[in-house]
């Protein structure tokens, strides 16, 4: 028998994919910020700096980017994202 052939399978089948859900939830934001790094490090490697000297720059001069938004610069428009890393080596 099918999960969608007996009551008992189907709930069964509904309590797994709900955990599931629940669970890769989680995983997809933990991805999607491995992602943003992944990124933002290929970017600044180009402007010859690492993903954490510039993150702790960051900190230190007070910008308040974070790794989501700072990806997306540097993907879309790396004209500004060199300005940002000029502006943090200062």
């Amino acid at each position: 028998m099918h999960r969608g052939h007996t009551i008992k399978g189907a709930k069964e089948g509904l309590m797994h994919a709900l955990s599931h859900a629940y669970r890769d939830r989680r995983t997809r934001k933990r991805n999607c910020r491995k992602l943003w790094i992944i990124r933002l490090n290929a970017a600044l490697r180009q402007h010859g700096m690492t993903y954490s000297r510039f993150i702790n720059m960051l900190m230190k001069n007070n910008i308040e980017l974070d790794r989501k938004v700072l990806s997306k610069i540097a993907v879309h428009d790396s004209g500004v994202f060199g300005k940002i890393v000029d502006k943090v080596r200062e």
